[in-house]
């Protein structure tokens, strides 16, 4: 009887926590996407990300197509900003002008799709299914 109830138990934990291939397990996502700053630049808006690969392989091409929303909630621009590549578990700091955009008037960053997410055995829905998103300035950010 009692190796029938572990029988059970081992499948019922297979079945409902099967890891995602390629996905890190314990507590890193399989990706993490920080807007870090807005800051005023010469051309505009100068948007700083922290970006972290938490899945089990370099990703070789990671891109995500953002949405820009202004203070009155209409959208300002829409534009696709690439990340690659990406090591595995390195953390890494990427930085976008984005040009004629006025950092003060940006109410909201969307993550509207993934353009890229390239890597040898993860599917090219992973980079978007397994994103957590987080904000240091006060504005919306995610998807």
């Amino acid at each position: 009887m009692r190796k029938i109830v572990a029988g059970y138990f081992a499948a019922a934990s297979v079945i409902a926590g099967a890891p995602v291939a390629g996905v890190a397990q314990g507590n890193a996502p399989g990706l993490s996407l920080e807007l870090n700053n807005l800051a005023r630049s010469e051309a505009g808006c100068l948007a700083t990300f922290m970006v972290k690969n938490g899945f089990d392989e370099k990703l070789e091409k990671v891109a995500f197509e953002i949405v820009l929303f202004n203070s009155q909630g209409l959208v300002e621009r829409l534009m696709v900003l690439d990340f690659s590549p990406l090591t595995t578990g390195k953390t890494r700091v990427r930085q976008f002008d984005l040009a004629g955009a006025d950092c003060a008037d940006i109410s909201r960053v969307l993550i509207n799709d993934a353009a890229a997410c390239e890597a040898r055995a993860l599917p090219a829905t992973a980079c978007l299914e397994h994103l957590q998103t987080t904000a240091r300035p006060k504005v919306e950010f995610g998807s």
